[in-house]
C-alpha cells in the first residue's frame, strides 16, 4: 500500500496549536539572505551598471563644486594671485560657466541614473511578484488553512515594495555614499592633510554610534513588518465578513479589535521612529564636533598663514558633504534592514513546498468513464487526528451518489480527497484504476467538476465567469450550458446580458443566481466526475425546482457525488453513502437504506420529514 503525503502544512515553523507562523522567524542580516535576490537582478546588470556610472558622474560633479568655490574665493575674490580687475572678472566668469556646466551635467546624469535604476528595479519586482503569485497558485490547501489571506497579501505588496526600495535606491545609495565619503577624504587630504587628520578624529565616534544602533534597527523593522502583516490580515477578514459582522451587530467589537491591532502596528512604527530619531541627533553632534575642529584648527592655521580662507571654506563645505552620507546612513540602513527582512519573508514563502504535488513520473490522466474507488483510506488534516477511518467505496461509472451524514461526519473530507486537494495518510483512491497520486493534478482537475456551497464569483462578466474553466468556449457553448441549468433566462434579463459585470463575489447576484452560474461553469468543462458540495442548500424553493430539472440532464452519463443536508434534494440519486464519525456505515440505494430500521440514512430522512410537517 502506498503512503500518502503530509497534510499538516507546507513546511515552515509552526506556532501554538500547530498553526503556521512564518512571521515569528528570527531574521538575521546575513549575506546569504541578500544572495537570494541576485538571480532576479542579474538579467538587468547592465541597466544597474549604467545607473551606477551616471550616479558616479553625479557624485563627481558634486565633489568638484566646493573646490571651484575655494578657487573663486582665494584666487579671484581675495586676489591672492595679484591679478588685474579684468583677469579677476574673467576668472569668476569662467568658474561660473564651469559651475553651470557641472550643474547641467549633474541634472542630465541624475535623470539617466533614475531611469536605468527604475527600469531594473521595476522589472525585478515584476518578475518576483509574478513568481510569488504563480507559486501561491500551486500551494496546497493546507497552506491556506494555516495562513490568513491578509498575511499572504502582505508579502505580495508590502514586502515586495520594500525590496523595490533596495533595488531602486538602496544599493546605489550605498555605493554613492561610499564614493562620496572616499572622494571627500581624498580631497580633504589633498587640501591640507594636517587639518584632515584633526577632522578624522571623529571617525571612531561615528563608528561607535553606527554599530551601536545596528541591532536596534534590525529588531525594530522586523517588528514593523510583522505588525503590518497582522493589520492586513485583520482588514481582509473584516472586509470579507462584513455581512456577518453587520448581521450580528459586531461593528463596535470588530472596531475595538482592529484598534488594538492597529495600535500595535503604530507602536512598532513609533519604536522604529524612536530608534531613527535617536540616531540622527547623535550623528549631528559628531558632525558639529567635526565642524568645530575645522573652525578652531583652521582658524589657527589661517592666522599663521599656513592656510587660506578658501581652503577652510572648502573644508567646511566638504565636511557637510562628508557627514551627509553618515546622516543618511540611518535611512539607507533602514531600507537595507527592511529589505533584508522582506527578502527573508518572501523566500520563506517561495521555499514552501506543496504538501500535495505531482510525482516525478506523473502522467496525464487519459479520458475516463468515472469509475471511483476508495481503498482502505484513512485521512486527517493533522496526521495524528484522522477524520476518515478505513473508507472502502466502489462506485461504478455513471452512478449518481448521495453522500449523507451529520455535520462533521467526513463528507467534505471525502470530496477533498477525490479532488486530490489532500492526500490520504493510508490507502489509495483510483479513478478508472489510475491512482490519483500517479497522474498530474492538472489532468485530474480537468475531468472532475466541483460546485461548492459557498459559490465564488470572480470580478468580470457573467459570461466570463461561466467560461472560467474553458476560456476558449464560444458564445453558443456558454448559452447552451446556461440554458441547461436554467440560468439563461435571468442572465438575459441583466442590463447587458452575458456581458453584465457581476463584481467581486457576485455582489449583484442573488445566492440562487450565483449557484446557477457555478453549475454552468462546471458543466462547460464537461467533467466525467461531477461533485456538488452542498450546492443546493442556499437556494430558494423556486430555484431549487429549476436546479432539480437541470440535474436530470446534467447528471446523465457521468459519475456524480452530491453532498446535501436536505435529503429532499436527492431525487435523482441511485446510490447513497452514509457516513458517521469518519466511517462509511451504510451504502446502497435510497430504497434499501430506508428499509433499515435505526439506520443512519433512515433516521436523517425521518427527522427531516417530520421537520417539514
Amino acid at each position: 500500500m502506498r503512503g500518502g503525503g503530509s497534510v499538516g502544512g507546507a513546511g515552515g515553523p509552526m506556532g501554538p496549536m500547530g498553526r503556521l507562523d512564518i512571521d515569528a522567524v528570527e531574521v538575521k542580516v546575513e549575506t546569504k539572505v541578500l544572495r537570494r535576490i541576485v538571480p532576479y537582478v542579474r538579467p538587468y546588470t547592465w541597466h544597474l551598471v549604467a545607473g551606477l556610472a551616471f550616479m558616479l558622474l553625479v557624485t563627481v560633479t558634486g565633489l568638484v563644486a566646493p573646490y571651484l568655490e575655494a578657487v573663486v574665493i582665494d584666487r579671484y575674490i581675495l586676489n591672492q594671485a595679484g591679478l588685474s580687475g579684468e583677469a579677476r572678472a574673467a576668472g569668476v566668469t569662467r568658474i561660473a560657466l564651469v559651475y553651470i556646466a557641472l550643474f547641467v551635467a549633474g541634472w542630465v546624469c541624475s535623470y539617466w541614473q533614475t531611469f536605468f535604476v527604475a527600469w531594473a528595479g521595476q522589472n525585478v519586482i515584476f518578475a518576483l511578484r509574478q513568481k510569488m503569485f504563480n507559486h501561491l497558485q500551486k500551494l496546497s490547501l493546507s497552506f491556506y488553512d494555516n495562513l490568513e489571506a491578509g498575511r499572504i497579501m502582505s508579502r505580495l505588496t508590502n514586502d515586495v515594495n520594500s525590496l523595490n526600495e533596495l533595488v531602486s535606491s538602496g544599493i546605489l545609495n550605498v555605493v554613492n555614499d561610499a564614493v562620496t565619503l572616499l572622494g571627500t577624504v581624498f580631497i580633504l587630504v589633498r587640501l591640507d592633510w594636517r587639518l584632515a587628520l584633526f577632522t578624522f578624529t571623529t571617525f571612531p565616534l561615528l563608528w561607535f554610534v553606527a554599530t551601536g544602533f545596528r541591532g536596534k534597527m534590525q529588531r525594530a523593522y522586523h517588528d514593523v513588518r510583522r505588525k503590518a502583516a497582522t493589520v492586513n490580515a485583520s482588514l481582509q477578514e473584516s472586509i470579507s465578513g462584513v455581512r456577518v459582522t453587520q448581521s450580528f451587530v459586531r461593528e463596535e467589537r470588530n472596531a475595538q479589535h482592529f484598534d488594538s491591532t492597529n495600535m500595535d502596528n503604530m507602536q512598532a512604527n513609533m519604536q522604529a521612529a524612536q530608534v531613527n530619531s535617536a540616531f540622527i541627533p547623535l550623528v549631528e553632534i559628531v558632525s558639529t564636533l567635526g565642524v568645530c575642529i575645522v573652525v578652531w584648527y583652521g582658524g589657527i592655521r589661517i592666522q599663521s598663514g599656513a592656510l587660506t580662507i578658501g581652503v577652510v571654506y572648502a573644508f567646511l563645505r566638504y565636511m557637510s558633504r562628508f557627514f551627509m552620507p553618515i546622516r543618511d546612513l540611518s535611512q539607507v540602513y533602514n531600507v537595507w534592514q527592511s529589505a533584508t527582512v522582506s527578502i527573508d519573508r518572501i523566500f520563506e514563502l517561495l521555499d514552501m513546498e506543496p504538501s500535495v504535488k505531482d510525482s516525478q513520473d506523473a502522467f496525464e490522466l487519459p479520458p475516463v468513464v468515472g469509475h471511483v474507488r476508495f481503498l482502505d483510506v484513512t485521512f486527517g488534516y493533522k496526521a495524528d487526528l484522522p477524520v476518515l477511518h478505513g473508507v472502502n467505496i466502489d462506485i461504478p461509472p455513471g452512478r449518481t451518489v448521495a453522500v449523507v451524514g451529520a455535520t462533521g461526519a467526513g463528507k467534505s473530507s471525502l470530496i477533498n480527497l477525490l479532488c486530490r486537494f489532500y492526500d490520504p495518510q493510508v490507502g489509495s483512491i483510483t479513478l478508472d484504476g489510475y491512482d490519483l497520486r500517479d497522474v498530474t493534478q492538472r489532468s485530474l482537475h480537468q475531468q472532475v467538476g466541483l460546485v461548492l456551497q459557498d459559490t465564488f464569483i470572480f470580478s468580470g462578466t457573467a459570461g466570463e465567469n461561466i467560461r472560467y474553466g474553458k476560456p476558449n468556449a464560444t458564445d453558443s457553448e456558454v448559452i447552451a450550458v446556461a440554458q441547461a441549468v436554467n440560468a439563461h433566462e435571468f442572465i438575459t434579463k441583466l442590463p447587458q446580458g452575458y456581458n453584465t459585470p457581476v463584481h467581486e463575489r457576485g455582489a449583484r447576484l442573488s445566492v440562487g443566481q450565483r449557484q446557477l452560474i457555478a453549475f454552468a461553469r462546471a458543466l462547460l468543462s464537461n467533467p466525467r466526475v461531477l461533485i456538488l458540495d452542498e450546492a443546493t442548500s442556499s437556494v430558494d424553493a423556486y430555484t431549487e425546482v429549476l436546479i432539480q430539472k437541470a440535474l436530470v440532464t446534467l447528471l446523465k452519463g457521468r459519475t456524480a457525488f452530491i453532498i446535501a443536508h436536505r435529503l429532499s434534494t436527492l431525487r435523482q440519486v441511485d446510490f447513497v453513502l452514509a457516513l458517521e464519525q469518519g466511517r462509511v456505515v451504510e451504502q446502497g440505494t435510497p430504497e434499501e437504506l430506508l428499509r433499515q430500521e435505526r439506520g443512519v440514512y433512515r433516521t436523517l430522512y425521518e427527522t427531516q420529514m417530520r421537520s417539514l410537517r
